[in-house]
């Protein structure tokens, strides 16, 4: 192989590497002299050279056995031009996932002369199904990057490696300002586009699709034809590959470009739309489009680009067709947008208002809205109503279950007899157009919810619920009371125990765990062991989500929260689930899986170890998994952190004594769960005993006496 030049990298890089925290990585540039001097960058942002970080790394115990994705991203720095490399090896990536299993396998080990023959001919076939590449070129030079890709994609899956190459794109595109939707919402998303008789639109167009989320969810829900467009050529070309991962059988079209400006599927009209659009854009193109014959409702303001986006959206609908944008909550309410705002509603293009929690996706801090829009068909009466639905009134922590069951027992009915539909006091409602169409036709669904839901009140009822409601709370109380009167938790001498540790890497390789996922079809263990693959008939499994975990409730997914294509493992006795990702400020939740959960299948992000009963006990392998130094250490990302599970570490103790620690962590977890449920008693009587005081539904507790 030709000799590469060695690597440089950044202090986020070493944090990955060792498997530390970047604050970590700063004290040991502080602290200890003989840390690498830098070879590069600048006096903010140093870098290292690769090599010499390992070597220091090793010398101190710091350095853990490398993951193909390491190699991988090791071997794109050593590598000068590495974003257009980057880009170039995507092709490759969907070439090797084409391959028979065995034939996949066996790419690592050719000669380099064979691995160069076989990319470039392999990668120029799929070349044209990715937007910014028109003749992937490879010299000698990338034998060591393509040596490892393939590695990657045979080890951790096609996925794995694109996220890899993705990383790389970013950096070199100034990716600031893209983020994904997160899964939950764009599966919320492509749901609201289903229509009254259950049936999905066959072709959905996102005209800013990023790497292609949204899409992935409409191709996951039905839809067999999917186009996508992207300002960033980098962003464009992992969706063109993402989705040919997931769902080949699809007829798919990604271009790159500015869909305001230059749409590249100009005349195209599809059944649906999705779209995420970029917020607070004012140099979106006002004066070039003034003309534009998109702008059927007016000429959008140039501080109202999120309006050119729903206009956009609308144009490219066939009449009767649907779209679903998510929305900054401003869009609902600004003066500056009132006229367009009105026109949408008075021609029925506007069906739907969902105001999501704080949380739901990027910004963070703010609570966004779901936008539900029609083409208007010339031969359907107009409707007479606009949904709207306060999603963000009905959860606080951000549950995803919660929120799909608000909006869509809301939005499923209204679809179905906008005439008979009655709402959820407080939650939903059927407003009026005319009672929108005042001067500043405001949409913001508190505003017309929490102040029209006193005529749907009823009295008896309210009172009746509040008594149930009460029970529950007693009886929470009680459990938890009785969980914490257990205190004596002695100290552990004069200083806190020291033992020897293994990481679920060396347990994988000892046959003492075995690891599963609910993973693409081909892709395998990190114990190097292929996943079960699907049954042939799904039979009506339920699927225990993330979710169900987090929130330690029986398994409430179903065939559709599983991806297509599949491996899908089945949930046994005694094993321990871990949630793979999580939010910045969120810890991950472990717990053994409960009796009613066998048999289930396992839903995506979740990590399922599965322990050798005769050497490990399934509650101490649970509580040491999740603790937070150890997940910490075991982390990557920023806004959604995902946990390598062959970096986390156990204690290696006599089974006697881990049943000790067992019975301590499962103590634990029932008194957590206790303590959630007596906060969403409580949380749920005291709403609904505001609702029915602010509403005059009911009287004051003990209102007659003095």
């Amino acid at each position: 192989m030709n000799q590469q030049a060695s690597a440089l990298v950044t202090a986020a890089d070493i944090s990955r590497l060792a498997g530390v925290t970047r604050a970590t990585v700063s004290n040991w540039r502080r602290r200890h002299p003989d840390f690498p001097a830098p070879a590069g960058g600048t006096d903010t942002s140093p870098t290292y050279d690769v090599d010499a970080v390992r070597a220091w790394l090793s010398a101190r115990g710091q350095l853990p056995d490398d993951t193909p994705a390491d190699e991988l991203r090791t071997a794109l720095r050593s590598h000068p031009g590495n974003g257009e490399l980057a880009l170039h090896l995507l092709p490759a990536v969907l070439a090797a996932a084409r391959l028979g299993r065995k034939e996949r396998e066996a790419l690592p080990e050719l000669r380099d002369d064979a691995l160069l023959q076989w990319v470039r001919s392999a990668a120029a076939d799929g070349a044209d199904d990715i937007p910014g590449i028109e003749s992937p070129s490879y010299s000698a030079d990338v034998t060591g990057p393509l040596r490892a890709l393939v590695r990657c994609v045979v080890m951790d899956g096609a996925e794995a490696a694109t996220d890899v190459l993705a990383e790389r794109l970013l950096e070199d595109a100034g990716g600031t300002g893209t983020y994904l939707t997160p899964r939950p919402l764009a599966d919320l998303m492509a749901r609201l586009l289903t229509d009254s008789a259950g049936a999905f639109p066959a072709s959905v167009l996102d005209p800013a699709c990023g790497t292609g989320s949204l899409l992935a969810a409409a191709a996951s829900a039905g839809a067999t034809e999917l186009h996508g467009q992207d300002i960033l050529v980098a962003q464009a070309a992992q969706a063109a590959v993402r989705l040919r991962l997931s769902t080949p059988e699809a007829v798919i079209s990604v271009r790159t470009g500015d869909s305001l400006r230059s749409d590249a599927f100009k005349g195209l009209t599809t059944d649906a739309v999705l779209c995420n659009p970029p917020y607070g854009v004012r140099d979106w193109g006002h004066e070039d489009l003034a003309y534009d014959q998109r702008w059927a409702y007016g000429v959008p303001p140039k501080g109202e680009p999120e309006l050119a986006w729903v206009q956009h959206s609308l144009a490219h609908l066939a009449p009767g067709g649907r779209a679903v944008l998510l929305m900054p909550p401003a869009v609902a309410e600004r003066t500056a947008g009132r006229r367009i705002r009105a026109q949408l509603v008075r021609d029925g293009a506007l069906r739907a208002v969902v105001s999501l929690p704080q949380g739901a996706a990027t910004p963070l801090h703010i609570g966004l809205h779901l936008w539900v829009l029609e083409r208007p068909d010339p031969q359907a009466e107009a409707p007479g109503t606009v949904l709207l639905v306060d999603a963000a009134a009905s959860d606080r922590d951000l549950d995803w279950a919660t929120i799909d069951d608000t909006v869509l027992s809301a939005w499923r009915p209204y679809l179905a007899d906008q005439d008979g539909f009655t709402g959820a006091p407080g939650i939903a409602g059927a407003v009026p157009i005319t009672d929108l169409l005042n001067e500043a036709v405001d949409l913001t669904p508190a505003r017309h919810i929490r102040t029209t839901s006193r005529q749907a009140l009823r009295p008896a009822l309210l009172a009746r619920q509040t008594s149930e409601l009460y029970d529950q709370l007693h009886q929470a109380a009680r459990d938890l009371t009785g969980l914490s009167t257990e205190g004596d938790w002695p100290p552990a001498d004069d200083h806190t125990r020291d033992w020897r540790t293994a990481t679920v890497a060396d347990l994988l390789r000892g046959g003492a765990l075995s690891l599963l996922r609910t993973a693409p079809a081909g892709r395998r263990t990190r114990s190097g062991e292929p996943l079960p693959q699907p049954e042939p008939e799904l039979g009506g499994r339920s699927t225990l989500t993330a979710t169900d975990v987090v929130k330690n409730r029986p398994a409430s997914g179903t065939e559709a929260d599983l991806p297509t294509g599949a491996a899908l493992p089945l949930i046994q006795g005694s094993d321990v689930l871990l949630t793979e990702t999580l939010s910045v400020g969120r810890s991950a939740v472990a717990r053994v899986v409960e009796p009613g959960e066998t048999g289930c299948f396992l839903g995506p992000h979740l990590l399922l170890f599965r322990p050798d009963r005769r050497r490990l006990d399934p509650w101490f392998l649970a509580g040491f998994l999740a603790a937070e130094q150890n997940v910490n250490a075991a982390a990557t990302g920023t806004s959604i952190i995902r946990v390598d599970p062959r970096r986390l570490r156990v204690p290696l103790l006599p089974l006697a004594e881990q049943q000790r620690y067992g019975a301590a962590f499962r103590h634990l977890h029932e008194l957590r769960t206790a303590a959630h449920r007596a906060g969403r008693a409580a949380e749920d009587v005291t709403r609904l005993l505001s609702t029915g005081l602010t509403g005059g539904a009911l009287l004051p507790h003990r209102h007659g006496s003095a």
